[in-house]
Formats: structure tokens, sequence, C-alpha cells
């Protein structure tokens, strides 16, 4: 009886999540189909839908590798991997710039192996997401008396260990993936089972911070440049967000242009391959300003719709599970996708300040997307290592919270 509560009794074709490869299937051909598109606009020699194709192959070969791991195996190496990426994230810092630690849109972010480019900061987000979920079930596990003491410990565990990443890739000039990080902080922190005694203070202080600096630059920059010592041409992002016409030929210079594509497709958009608005990287960030335009209204809302899907399959699957570490990882992972999808489009149509932050599974890119397959592979572990059927919170497998 031990044994058919703690291991699968389904054929192992029937213990993959088929739900959530066929969503990332239909990821895949939009991706591939509109950065084919992207590259009508004659700016690129490269064809980058044949590289992203190439992509996908070795991001799902990457996930199924993960899947067959069991996630008590990779919970069990997780302090080891997150040490690894923090030391590699160290070197770009230390290292002067060479051909292999190059300086790429003025950050050093990257490892150059020839054709091949690895961004180590990509795949911390998915090793933060796995630490994060291994401290709150291991202080779970381990705490039996739960107090205001208690929760404090575990959010500044949590805390530190988010901490040295986001400060390692905020010195590399990264702040786009220095935030992800923060967002997948704030969506463990919210089901860590911290008390809102603590959490609502600290997000109630935040908020304020934000909102005081952001009505400051829009109210009396000047309190900002005097009081904080930061230069106006600093906020030049965050102006340009806020008034991105006044400074269209230089930091508004993308979003004026997003806008027109994204208005000019109007309802039903002008076709594919039809897009005649000139974005530059339009196949990489301001991918969903290309997807605006020669689809319109109903091909952008029909993109969403499809994020809300896999957003609505992650929370069904984070509900089903009894195993806190399982759990806590799949709200990590959608958070993290969340944060990208709702970012990204909300800086092509002027909601939010531009990030440099991809469409995720959507926008070009080998480090981003393996990335993500790279945390698909997780799921995919869980699923179909997951005992069958699920067992009621009594019963549940103590596996993987050692």
């Amino acid at each position: 009886m031990k044994a058919s509560r703690q291991q699968p009794n389904k054929s192992w074709i029937r213990r993959i999540d088929w739900v959530l490869i066929g969503i990332l299937v239909i990821f895949a051909i939009i991706s591939v189909v509109f950065i084919k598109s992207a590259m009508g606009g004659g700016q690129y020699s490269a064809n980058f839908s044949i590289k992203q194709i190439i992509y996908y192959i070795l991001g799902f070969i990457i996930a199924f590798a993960i899947m067959v791991i069991s996630p008590k195996r990779i919970m069990k190496y997780t302090y080891t991997l997150y040490g690894i990426l923090c030391v590699l994230l160290i070197v770009l810092l230390v290292m002067p710039e060479t051909a292999i630690t190059p300086i790429i849109n003025g950050a050093k972010s990257w490892y150059s192996f020839g054709p091949i480019s690895i961004q180590p900061s990509e795949f911390m987000k998915i090793i933060l997401i796995l630490m994060l979920a291994k401290i709150v079930s291991r202080h779970n596990k381990y705490t039996f008396n739960k107090s205001l003491e208690t929760d404090f410990k575990l959010f500044f565990k949590l805390l530190i260990v988010t901490g040295i990443p986001m400060a390692l890739i905020f010195l590399q000039n990264d702040l786009g993936t220095t935030l992800v990080c923060l967002a997948i902080l704030t969506g463990v922190l919210i089901v860590s089972g911290i008390s809102w005694k603590i959490l609502a203070p600290i997000f109630l202080t935040i908020l304020s911070i934000g909102a005081f600096f952001i009505l400051s630059i829009i109210f009396k920059p000047s309190l900002i440049e005097n009081g904080f010592g930061i230069k106006t041409y600093q906020l030049g992002r965050i102006a340009s967000w806020l008034d991105p016409y006044s400074y269209s030929s230089g930091d508004g210079y993308h979003l004026t242009e997003s806008l027109k594509a994204i208005g000019s497709g109007q309802l039903l958009g002008k076709g594919l391959n039809h897009g005649e608005v000139y974005i530059p990287e339009n196949h990489t960030d301001f991918i969903f300003s290309v997807v605006g335009e020669e689809f319109g209204f109903i091909g952008a809302v029909l993109l969403i719709i499809l994020f809300i899907v896999l957003m609505f399959h992650l929370v069904r699957l984070a509900n089903k599970n009894t195993i806190i570490y399982n759990k806590i990882y799949i709200i990590g992972f959608m958070t993290l996708v969340l944060f990208h999808a709702v970012q990204n489009m909300g800086m092509t149509v002027q909601l939010l300040p531009i990030t440099g932050i991809p469409l995720p599974f959507i926008s070009y890119g080998g480090s981003s997307l393996w990335s993500l397959m790279t945390g698909v592979g997780v799921i995919l572990s869980i699923y179909y290592h997951q005992p069958v059927p699920y067992q009621p919170d009594f019963l549940r497998s103590k596996s993987y919270t050692n």
C-alpha cells in the first residue's frame, strides 16, 4: 500500500502533462510566425525565425530531459545550482570585456561561445524559484509552533536568498531582470504562509515609496535630483514613458512607434506580413507590437487569452498538489511568466515603463526561452512523478520535504 501511494501508477505517456505541452506548441507556432513576419521590414540579414525553431527544439529537449528527474532529486541539488549561478554572475562583474564576456547594449550579462550566447541571469530566475520553494518547504517542516517570530525568520531567509542575485544582476545594468526577481519574491511571499501582519506594512511601504518617486518625477523632478542625487537625464526612460512624444527622437522612439503600430492595426489588423511601421528589434522586446499591427485588437486579445489559459492551468496544478515544495514552485513560475507577460505587453501600450523584458515564449532569444523551458521541465517533472490519485492531507507523502 505504501508503494502505491508514493509511486505513479499510470503509463509514462499518461503521466505527461499534454495540456501544458499543447499550450507551448501553440506559443512556438505564434513565436516563429511573428518573428518571421518581423523580418519583412528588411532591417535584418539573418533569418531569426529559423533560429527560433532551433531554440524551441532544444528547449523541448531540455524540458523533457528535466521531466524524468524527480522533484526530490532536483530539490537536492538546488543549493549547488544556486551557488554555481551566483559565481557565474560574479565572474561577469569582475572580468574585463572579452570575446567570451562581451558588452551588449550597455550590459555585460552574457557568456558568448561563438554563435551561442548564454545569459546566467535568465537561468538564475528559475533556480531562485527552486531555492525559495525549498526554503519555504523546509521551514514549514521544521516549524512546530508558528508565530510572528518564525514568520520574520522565514521572511529574512527569503529576502537574503533573493537579494544576493538581485544585487549581482542590478550591477550588470539589467534592471528588467532585477524587477523579475523582485516579482518572484513577492509571489512566493504571498503564498508562503507568512502573516499579513508582516507582509501588509512591507507592501504598503514599498508602494508608497514607488508612488512618491513617480509623482515627484511628474510634478517636481528637482526634488529627486537635489534630494537623492539622481540626475534628470538618468530618469529618461520614465520621462519618455510619461510623455513619449516629447522624446520621440530619443528615449521615446520605440514607444511612439509601438503605439503607432498597434493603433494602426485597429480591430482586425493589416494581415500577416503586412506590417508597415518600423520598430528596431521588433522581433525581441516589441514582438507584441507586431501582433497588434498585423492582427489588430482581436489578435492581441487572443494572445492574452492564451496566456490566461496557461495561468489557469498552472493554478489548477498548484491547487491539486499537496506537497508544499511543488506548490510553491508552480506559483513562483506562474508569477515569473505573468510578470513578464504583463510588463512586456504593458510597456508596448504605455501602461508600464520600458524595461527590456521579453514576452515569454514569444520573443526571440535563446537564453530566455531555454530558461523558461527549464522551468517548464520542473513542472513536467512534478506532474510526471506525482502520486496518483492525489492523497488527502493526512496521507500526503513527505518524500519531497527533506
